[in-house]
């Protein structure tokens, strides 16, 4: 399969490709070079992966005292 780099920079990827890896508008991909090769991965979006990070630990010095706290918790129930 071939792409042909357009004016701006573009390329279209075949519809095989966006067909077989679920690729809609929209989609993020993370480009990587490997000498002289491209390499586009489909970027990992889940909710996990989305609320990483997104709240705050109050009370707790780390998440692993409160992932503990809260297991210990579900252990006493």
């Amino acid at each position: 399969m071939e792409a042909t780099v357009a004016e701006r920079g573009q390329i279209t990827l075949p519809k095989a490709v966006r067909d077989a890896l679920g690729l809609t508008k929209g989609t993020q991909l993370k480009v990587e070079l490997d000498g002289s090769r491209i390499i586009l991965r489909k970027s990992v979006d889940d909710a996990i992966s989305r609320a990483r990070g997104k709240f705050a630990l109050d009370g707790f010095d780390s998440a692993e005292q409160a992932v503990r706290t809260v297991r210990d918790e579900a252990d006493e129930a």
